[in-house]
């Protein structure tokens, strides 16, 4: 085990803990914030495919 890995283990556990600076996130809320991103990019597409479905109903029903 390198020295580098032991510091990053115990820099991430110190944050953990809630010992970390401001604007460190907890292992917990990174893990919310990739969850949340993910969900936010998934409804932008269903939200973009629903505005072309109803572009394309509102023409259709136009004739």
């Amino acid at each position: 085990m390198s020295p580098e890995s032991l510091r990053g283990w115990v820099k991430r556990d110190r944050i953990d803990r809630g010992e970390g600076g401001p604007g460190e996130l907890t292992s917990a809320e990174r893990e919310e914030l990739t969850r949340l991103r993910r969900q936010n990019a998934e409804q932008r597409k269903t939200i973009e495919i629903l505005k072309k479905a109803a572009a394309f109903f509102a023409r259709d029903s136009d004739r």
